[in-house]
């Protein structure tokens, strides 16, 4: 009898052990490593305000993802990093995510210093930099892609808009005073809008810069005041440029008599400020929140959905969700997220995005995209008074100077230490 007992026990003890070793075996089979991807943008310092929502844009694309099934079954994992606002650590912080955290995309940066300096990171290890603020052009990478506008898709149409349509009420138009924060952005784009304005016979009567981030502004606005321009084309950045709207409005230049038009200020800049003092300007972006198509609707639903209300969407957020959403597309066609197959497909990949549709271009490795030009409302946001029509071809190099030219102009701006 106790032999009996005892074989029992041992044949439940096998049949336990059994169930216990297929369960592990059908758990480890059945688990799928996840794809990492960098995010690579600042938490910290002067640009985290500008940042952080490029983040949350991030986050909700890749959350969308993983909802229908990751890539090939595989769930997209980010790891996000903080480049403390200065562009020699987000290098770092590049390097330590493409060969420690083995990620097999980055998304990020903000300011062209801090591109510049991730960009020979993700050359030398052949990874994928995914870079969503527009900017000065002037480059090329086979190693990233380029979601934000380039000149000929944010700044020139502005420039041709403001001299064409404002300069019919008041003549004093053609003179026209250049602002922008102190580093390669507003120089290289300023540079770029001097010879759009000699081209149309008209005068800059100044041009300043102040650093970035510094609500240093009095100075600058009683220089305008002396001046007298007839419009004001401005590339300073979030917190300057809420300082520098807000002397605007204490010394009565109003939009009426010299409007601004603005190529860094978005609908996250306004929000919880008091946004009347910038109603009336402009703003040149692809993208607006206002947009009204069934497409940015659903997305604006869902982004309310995940992070509250009122949570405001601007261009360089849009840019980065539908850069993951083009990476992702990518990587499904390649089947496969590793780099050197992702770049084989991504210059094919185009979407309906929340703007409208989007495509690469297989030239430049930047993107299509439609020119809007906004004026601002009290409430922060703004109604969208032109726009191209259709998406505008991407030329990251203006072609009245050749690539040798640009690049000594480059060289010698970068060589202040901007």
């Amino acid at each position: 009898m106790k032999a009996n007992n005892r074989v029992s026990a041992m044949l439940v003890l096998m049949v336990v052990l059994l169930i216990s070793i297929f369960m592990a075996w059908q758990y480890y089979s059945s688990s799928v490593p996840s794809i990492k991807v960098g995010i690579l943008h600042s938490l910290t310092g002067p640009m985290a305000t500008r940042e952080k929502p490029l983040v949350d844009a991030l986050q909700l694309a890749i959350e969308e993802a993983n909802a229908t099934g990751g890539i090939n079954g595989q769930k997209i994992e980010p790891v996000i990093v903080d480049c403390r606002s200065e562009p020699l650590y987000c290098g770092q912080q590049a390097e330590y995510l493409i060969t420690e955290a083995k990620v097999k995309a980055l998304f990020g940066c903000w300011t062209s210093a801090c591109r510049q300096a991730v960009k020979p990171v993700v050359e030398r290890h052949q990874g994928l930099l995914f870079y969503s603020v527009q900017y000065e052009g002037m480059e090329q990478s086979p190693n990233i892609i380029y979601t934000g506008a380039t000149p000929n898709q944010q700044v020139a149409p502005v420039v041709h808009w403001a001299l064409e349509t404002l300069d019919k009420r008041d003549k004093s138009n053609k003179h026209v005073y250049l602002v922008g924060s102190d580093y390669i952005f507003p120089r290289v784009t300023n540079l770029l809008i001097k010879d759009l304005l000699a081209a149309q016979g008209a005068t800059v009567v100044g041009e300043r810069y102040i650093p970035l981030g510094s609500s240093e502004v009095v100075e600058l606005v009683a220089d305008i005041l002396q001046k007298r321009p007839g419009m004001i084309l401005n590339t300073l950045e979030s917190d300057s440029a809420v300082a520098f709207f807000r002397e605007l409005n204490r010394v009565g230049i109003a939009p009426e008599k010299t409007p601004v038009l603005s190529f860094s200020i978005t609908e996250v800049d306004l929000a919880g400020k008091d946004t009347a003092r910038m109603e009336g300007h402009y703003a040149a972006w692809n993208y607006f929140q206002s947009i009204q198509t069934p497409q940015n609707q659903a997305f604006l639903q869902r982004f309310h959905n995940r992070y509250g209300q009122k949570m405001v969407v601007d261009d360089p957020m849009e840019a980065s969700y539908i850069s993951l959403q083009l990476w992702v597309q990518a990587a499904h066609e390649a089947g496969s997220a590793e780099p050197s197959q992702v770049k084989r497909t991504i210059l094919r990949q185009s979407l309906l995005a929340p703007e409208g549709v989007v495509s690469l271009d297989s030239a430049t490795r930047h993107l299509w995209r439609v020119a809007r030009i906004g004026k601002a409302r009290a409430d922060g946001q703004f109604d969208i008074v032109w726009d191209s029509g259709r998406p505008l071809e991407p030329s990251p190099f203006p072609t009245y100077r050749t690539r040798e030219d640009w690049g000594h102009l480059i060289k010698a701006i970068e060589g202040t230490g901007l």
